[in-house]
C-alpha cells in the first residue's frame, strides 16, 4: 500500500511539472498568440479583445492557476477554430484514439507474444532464424509509411478494406474491427517486431538457467517448463516493453489518423497546430501528456500485482 500511495504521489506531482512546463513552452513561444490567430490584418482593438478573451493580460501564474482549476472542473477552455468548449471535442475524438491505441495493443500481444515464444523455442531453427531476420525489417519501417504500403496493398491493389473517410455511425463491434484493422496494423507492425525481438532474447536467457535444465530433467514436455516456469520470470521485463509500446501506440496513432482520415486526437491535433488554434493545443498536449503518464503509472503498479516481492525505487 505504502508503495501504490508513493506512486501516487510521484504521479501527481509529474503533472505538475508537465502543466508548468506546458504553459512555460508557450509562453516563451516567439510572437504575440492573439496577432498570430488574427494575423497581420488585425487592429490593436481585435488584438487586445482576443487577448482578454484568452487571458493573456493576466499574468502568467494567475494564467496557470485559472487553467489547472478549469481542468480540475472539467473545464478545458474553449476552442477558437471550433467555436466550443474543448472538453466537448476530446469527448468526441477520444473515444477513436482509444479504440485505436488499444486495437493496435490487441494486435501486438496476440501476434508479438506467440510469435515471440515459438522462436524461442525453436532457436537455431531456420524458419526461425528467418522469421527473427524479418524482426529487423519490420522494426526499420516507420508506422506512416507502412500505412501507406498496407493502402496501396489491402486497399486500393486488393479492395479488402476501406481506407478513409471512416463512417463509424451505426456500425457494430464487428464492423468497427474490420474498418480499423489497417489503421491499427500499420501502428502494431513495428511494436510486434520489438515484442518477438524483446521476448525471445530474455526468453532465450531463462531457458539457459539450471532451473529449466532441472525440468528438462525430469521429463517435463516443452511447452510445460515453457509455459509454467520461463514465460512466468519472463513477463516483468515484457511488460516494461508492452508499457512504452501502449506509449508510443498514442503517438503513432496521432500520425496514422491523418494518413487514414480518421477522427481522432491525432487530426485534431494536427487541424488546431495548422489553425493556430492555442487553447486547443495546450489542452491537447496536457491531455496526451496525463495519459502517457497514467500508462507508466499502470505499468509500475502491475508490477507488484506479478510478482510482490519487487520493490521499484528501494
Amino acid at each position: 500500500m505504502q508503495y501504490i500511495l508513493r506512486k501516487v504521489l510521484t504521479t501527481l506531482i509529474t503533472l505538475v511539472l508537465v502543466s508548468l512546463m506546458i504553459l512555460f513552452v508557450f509562453q516563451i513561444l516567439p510572437g504575440n498568440p492573439a496577432q498570430i490567430i488574427l494575423g497581420v490584418e488585425a487592429d490593436e482593438n481585435q488584438i487586445k479583445v482576443l487577448e482578454e478573451e484568452l487571458g493573456l493580460n493576466k499574468p502568467i501564474m494567475d494564467r496557470y492557476l485559472d487553467w489547472i482549476s478549469g481542468i480540475l472542473r472539467g473545464e478545458m477552455g474553449r476552442s477558437i477554430k471550433y467555436k466550443m468548449p474543448v472538453a466537448n471535442l476530446l469527448k468526441t475524438r477520444f473515444p477513436v484514439t482509444l479504440f485505436l491505441t488499444l486495437y493496435s495493443l490487441a494486435l501486438t500481444i496476440c501476434i508479438g507474444v506467440p510469435l515471440g515464444l515459438w522462436i524461442a523455442a525453436k532457436d537455431g531453427k531456420w524458419y526461425s532464424v528467418f522469421a527473427s531476420t524479418l524482426t529487423q525489417l519490420g522494426v526499420s519501417i516507420p508506422a506512416f509509411w507502412m500505412g501507406f504500403i498496407l493502402i496501396h496493398i489491402f486497399g486500393v491493389k486488393l479492395g479488402w478494406f476501406p481506407t478513409f473517410g471512416f463512417n463509424l455511425s451505426g456500425v457494430n463491434f464487428l464492423q468497427k474491427m474490420y474498418r480499423y484493422f489497417l489503421p491499427a496494423l500499420a501502428i502494431s507492425v513495428s511494436n510486434i517486431a520489438i515484442v518477438v525481438r524483446y521476448l525471445r532474447s530474455t526468453l532465450l536467457d531463462q531457458i539457459r538457467q539450471e532451473y529449466v535444465r532441472t525440468a528438462r530433467i525430469k521429463g517435463l514436455k516443452t511447452h510445460q517448463w515453457l509455459f509454467r516456469h520461463v514465460l512466468r520470470n519472463a513477463l516483468i521485463p515484457v511488460l516494461t516493453i508492452l508499457g512504452i509500446i501502449m506509449t508510443s501506440s498514442i503517438g503513432g496513432s496521432i500520425v496514422i489518423e491523418n494518413v487514414f482520415a480518421l477522427p481522432g486526437l491525432g487530426s485534431l491535433m494536427v487541424q488546431s497546430v495548422s489553425s493556430r488554434d492555442f487553447p486547443l493545443i495546450q489542452s491537447l498536449v496536457f491531455f496526451i501528456a496525463t495519459m502517457v503518464i497514467l500508462i507508466n503509472f499502470a505499468v509500475d503498479v502491475l508490477y507488484q500485482v506479478i510478482d510482490p516481492r519487487i520493490q521499484i525505487g528501494e
